[in-house]
């Protein structure tokens, strides 16, 4: 299979890089590096540095699937963000989208689970929460429209190696774990008793690889079934907390979607706990 990664420089995007070339592919990154590293870098991987407004002025070919991760992608920040959500979640997917449609390739797309959140109010609290959810819609009527092969994945919490450490998208268990590094407490925003199901990203990789061989249409969530509180998380670090402020998108819960997924034969192998000891084992090398 040729196959091409959005965001293959990313932290999702560079450990599927890296399975599909395993699993004997022809992979292609397309990052502008925005968040990706050129420190995630696989080999065997082609790497082009662009922009995924600009995907159809590639002289990309015989394309036979698309993993779309390389999208805006955190909550809270987008507030201050807009015009980089727009750019990217929504002309960014809309070039992918007539990329597919024109390649008559397979497009699977990373969907939001915030979407889920709060009984579905997540969808509307924040911008990056209404650019995914409201491209997951379009993503499916392409489907219903011009009968383009789509799957649509939702990750809960992903963690695991080549998170983002450091700045305002450092991710939650990559946080704490540069705070206990540090000796420093661990910031837990209130109210502290909001609920995430972390899952690891090789468990997340597995289940895409499923999906891209085998899922069509909506709702393969990609989840772990245990949710952790985020002040449980704190607790299992062990660290002294100091709590935040409310923030604005911050949802409180979201409801796990996987049951899709798992009939394809997709299930967790790695626990939250396991990592973090492991984290404190090796001082977060």
């Amino acid at each position: 299979m040729k196959v091409v990664v959005t965001g293959g420089a990313g932290f999702i995007g560079s450990h599927l890089c890296e399975r599909l070339v395993k699993d004997g592919n022809t992979v292609i990154s397309i990052d502008n590096y925005s968040t990706g590293s050129k420190d995630n870098h696989v080999r065997g991987v082609e790497y082009i540095e662009a922009d995924t407004n600009d995907i159809n002025s590639l002289e990309l070919c015989s394309i036979d699937t698309v993993y779309h991760l390389g999208e805006y992608s955190r909550v809270e920040q987008s507030f201050d963000d807009l015009e980089i959500v727009w750019k990217s979640n929504k002309g960014g997917t809309f070039a992918v989208l007539e990329f597919c449609r024109k390649m008559s390739c397979k497009l699977v797309y990373a969907g939001s689970s915030t979407k889920f959140g709060d009984s579905g109010l997540g969808r509307n609290q924040s911008p990056y929460g209404w650019t995914k959810a409201t491209n997951t819609e379009l993503v499916l009527n392409y489907h219903e429209w011009f009968s383009l092969p789509v799957a649509v994945v939702y990750f809960y919490n992903a963690y695991g190696p080549r998170e983002i450490r450091r700045g305002r998208y450092a991710t939650l268990i990559a946080i704490f774990a540069e705070q206990m590094k540090k000796n420093e407490r661990l910031t837990v925003v209130l109210p502290g008793d909001q609920k995430r199901n972390f899952t690891h990203v090789l468990d997340i990789v597995n289940g895409l690889v499923l999906v891209g061989e085998k899922g069509i249409g909506d709702n393969f969530g990609i989840g772990c079934d245990t949710a952790y509180s985020i002040d449980e998380v704190a607790s299992l670090f062990g660290g002294e907390k100091e709590y935040l402020p409310k923030r604005k998108g911050n949802r409180l819960t979201a409801d796990v979607r996987t049951e899709k997924t798992s009939s394809l034969g997709w299930k967790t192998k790695y626990a939250l706990k396991d990592y973090i000891k492991s984290l404190k084992l090796n001082d977060w090398k």
